[in-house]
């Protein structure tokens, strides 16, 4: 259930009338908007008539949220989300709320060389953050599977080599003490479902990146964000990586149409992976272009030095140079829709 307040309201009467509607057994969470204050109501509403909330002299209007996802859903916090995150290079980086955040680097870090120079050249070029994977879930047993804690290291030398925050993917709970110095953690494809370490990521306060199922329908993607949602970590970047279908040209089938519901449906911002959604390093460009004029907040991008050398998805990953010329047409896109690099 959603109350929004009417304009006027003081923050004690608002903080009054919570606790007049905490006492009929239910949580309440406060989302103070640019023009307008809503409480959403978590948990058993059934008791609660709407009538009687209309006659009280703060509410404006009473709205039953019909969808499951209650946190993550727009009516319940009507403003874009903006995640913020400070870099040791002193510089504020924004994901959403207008600002575009570009993610970029190998999809698998290998050497030392290697995720530096990825790293100065993606930052040389535009982007905000550097991603790249220490632990890699692979569909066999016997191709690479990540540097795992020395993967991580290596990230982290990169992270003060150039000052971007960096972004990598948690595969299980257990890993989680080890991302301390992570900036954004991931939640990859294969684990959106896995409920027990969502909400353990509830617990956590870092951004999380979650990834769409690559079977995973918009509505069971926004559950996924529920769940940590409901933990307390509302810092959630929704992330469209493409989905399977019975077209096999590409990897996957980049779902471009998740990107305007979603903004629709949430608050969360919405980002596009068009590396792994088509699994060719050529049309990455064009699917990236297509991904910021659909709406979407920000990509997530693999670059690779020597893509034919990369131990892991060199086929979809492009070139620095291509990512630097692909960053300068994003600047226009930018531009011409008023929206801040």
């Amino acid at each position: 259930m959603i109350i929004a307040i009417k304009q006027g309201a003081t923050e004690g009467e608002v903080q009054r009338f919570t606790a007049l509607l905490e006492k009929q057994g239910v949580k309440v969470n406060l989302s103070v908007g640019a023009s307008q204050t809503v409480l959403g109501l978590v948990g058993d509403t059934t008791g609660i008539q709407e009538k009687s909330l209309l006659a009280h002299q703060l509410v404006e209007k009473v709205i039953r949220v019909q969808e499951p996802y209650k946190r993550a859903n727009r009516l319940f916090h009507p403003d874009d989300t903006q995640i913020t995150i400070a870099g040791i290079d002193g510089e504020t980086r924004h994901i959403g709320g207008g600002y575009l955040g570009i993610m970029a680097g190998p999809c698998s870090v290998e050497t030392r060389d290697q995720i530096i120079g990825v790293a100065q050249a993606v930052k040389q070029a535009g982007a905000g953050f550097l991603r790249g994977g220490a632990f890699k879930p692979r569909t066999s047993p016997y191709s690479f599977q990540g540097l795992g804690c020395e993967g991580l290291d290596l990230l982290i030398a990169a992270k003060k080599a150039t000052g971007l925050p960096i972004v990598t993917e948690l595969m299980a709970i257990h890993q989680l003490e080890l991302f301390d110095e992570v900036d954004i953690i991931q939640v990859g494809a294969r684990n959106m479902q896995n409920f027990t370490l969502l909400k353990e990521l509830g617990c956590c306060r870092k951004p999380v990146l979650l990834k769409r199922g690559y079977a995973a329908t918009i509505t069971e993607l926004l559950m996924a964000a529920e769940y940590i949602m409901a933990g307390g970590n509302d810092r959630i970047i929704l992330c469209e990586r493409g989905i399977r279908t019975f077209e096999s040209y590409t990897r996957n089938t980049l779902d471009l149409s998740a990107v305007p519901i979603l903004k629709k449906q949430s608050h969360l911002p919405v980002i596009v992976d068009p590396s792994h959604a088509t699994g060719l390093s050529w049309m990455v460009p064009p699917m990236a272009k297509a991904a910021i004029a659909a709406g979407a907040d920000g990509l997530i991008v693999e670059v690779h030095q020597n893509p034919e050398e990369a131990l892991c998805d060199g086929e979809q990953s492009i070139t620095p140079a291509t990512f630097a010329g692909l960053m300068h047409t994003l600047q226009r896109y930018a531009a011409l829709e008023n929206r801040i690099w």
